[in-house]
């Protein structure tokens, strides 16, 4: 006889975490959980040691991708999923990121609204440890930030100056002061701007920042076990199939959460003949422009975290019926600018980041490969004229608009105004909605068609904004635990 659990979770990155981490407090002591991971349990140390690219090359070699040079999709199967490798940026969604339809007539409306996922932001930002300035934000918000913000650097006190109602902080996940308590214990960030893999493990990761998870009696963690499908029987999951060491192992289950990713997501759904509706459509994420500005008499990288500030001037307000919005990162890395006899400029050089929101295509998907069904295959097609277009007509002008009110010597979009390869973001493939013929799962984000399956994650994104997106995923996940 199969193993037979309450509930089985797919997958170990944010979405499947924060979901478990609510399940459980509302589940019984006699509670059984197995959570299947298709990655191992890598520790920081061994993160340091560079093995992260590693990582990162055998994850995208797990797809079909034969557009991975112009369009990479980075994920990690790894114990904790993308987390390790995130810059934990955490802003929100503003309101009209929910209601594109209805305000702009534009994309899609979520069935979720902004204020419906407001406290379940607070539940993951406190979980997190975020750190920003709640007194001076672009969201309502209904606690404080758990944490003070990382302070500005130079450039970026001069642009809060210039743009006092669309400069702020950026909300992080990294801390500015130690976090002690029974999810985690993590130091306070370095603020030294060296932040790809977080030296001394102060970024909130899964591993870090939710441990109860894997104290806890009632939950089971298998590594190294690839999901093939989700058996349904009368209408309801009735148990999952998986791969360990090459052997096929089936297991029973009263609820599935499948948390595998935007790309693993509908591949699971496919080959589980869970077919109906737009499965694996809407592949998309955001497009980015990156920019230098080179400084006047001005220093960058006074040492903080290494993305400190958020420009809004193209994003709060921005008609998104012609155009679309922008989210401007500043980044306080050492870019260092040589001129031949002007030592006093090599710090005068702050690079920034230009997010502009993509629509989803129908075309960009994700399908079923015959030749090769343990990999899904990813068809691209490019960005949406709506992204494109804005970038070519707006970027040059919304860079000189933002950082003109800077002492500059030059503002320059690298690769003259090239959309860089990728933001690290998969979304929209198992989109939440309504209308189980134009959705995959409901406002719940349960199958349409398969009542006691949840679909979590980026995969649900009718639509993103600008916005980083795992801030929003995370919540989710708590939302969808609330309403079961």
């Amino acid at each position: 006889m199969p193993e037979a659990f309450d509930i089985v979770v797919v997958g170990s990155g944010p979405a499947s975490a924060f979901f478990l981490h609510a399940w459980l407090a509302r589940a019984p002591a006699t509670a059984r959980v197995l959570w299947l991971e298709k990655g191992e349990l890598r520790t920081h140390a061994w993160r340091m040691q560079g093995e992260e690219d590693a990582l990162l090359d055998a994850s995208t070699r797990s797809v079909d991708n034969p557009q991975k040079r112009s369009k990479p999709w980075k994920y990690a199967h790894a114990v904790g999923g993308t987390s390790l490798l995130w810059w934990a940026c955490t802003p929100r969604f503003l309101p009209a990121d929910f209601e594109l339809r209805r305000r702009f007539g534009v994309g899609r409306d979520w069935p979720v609204g902004y204020d419906e996922l407001e406290p379940h932001y607070a539940e993951v930002e406190a979980l997190m440890a975020v750190a920003g300035d709640h007194e001076d934000t672009p969201f309502r918000r209904s606690t404080p930030y758990p944490q003070p913000p990382h302070r500005y650097t130079e450039p970026e006190r001069l642009l809060k100056a210039a743009w006092p109602e669309h400069f702020f902080h950026q909300p992080c996940a990294r801390p500015t002061r130690a976090v002690d308590g029974p999810n985690s214990k993590r130091p306070a960030c370095c603020a030294n701007g060296v932040c790809g893999r977080c030296p001394i493990d102060s970024k909130f990761t899964v591993l870090n920042g939710l441990r109860t998870l894997f104290e806890d009696p009632r939950v089971e963690l298998r590594t190294g076990c690839a999901v093939q499908s989700i058996e349904t029987k009368g209408g309801q999951a009735s148990g999952v199939v998986y791969r360990e060491k090459g052997r096929e192992q089936r297991v029973e289950a009263s609820l599935v959460a499948l948390g595998a990713n935007a790309l693993f997501n509908p591949h699971i759904l496919l080959r589980s003949g869970l077919d109906r509706g737009p499965v694996g459509r809407g592949l998309h994420e955001q497009a980015s422009v990156r920019v230098f500005v080179e400084l006047d008499g001005v220093d960058n990288f006074q040492g903080s975290t290494s993305i400190g500030g958020h420009g809004y001037m193209h994003y709060l307000g921005a008609d998104r019926s012609a155009r679309a919005a922008c989210l401007i990162e500043t980044w306080n890395v050492p870019h260092l600018r040589f001129e031949k006899g002007r030592p006093d400029k090599l710090r005068q050089l702050m690079a920034a980041q230009m997010i502009y929101e993509d629509l989803p295509r129908e075309d960009n998907r994700v399908v079923f490969n015959r030749a090769d069904p343990e990999r899904p295959k990813v068809i691209w097609h490019g960005r949406s004229e709506y992204a494109r277009e804005t970038i070519a007509a707006h970027a040059a002008a919304d860079a000189e608009r933002a950082f003109g009110a800077l002492p500059v010597d030059r503002i320059r979009l690298d690769k003259d105004g090239e959309i860089r390869d990728t933001e690290g973001h998969i979304l929209g493939t198992t989109r939440m909605g309504d209308d189980p013929e134009d959705s995959v799962v409901d406002r719940n984000l349960l199958h349409h068609q398969v009542r006691n399956l949840v679909v979590l994650g980026g995969s649900v994104f009718p639509t993103s904004g600008p916005a980083n997106p795992t801030l929003t995923l995370s919540a989710l996940s708590r939302w969808a635990a609330a309403k079961l």
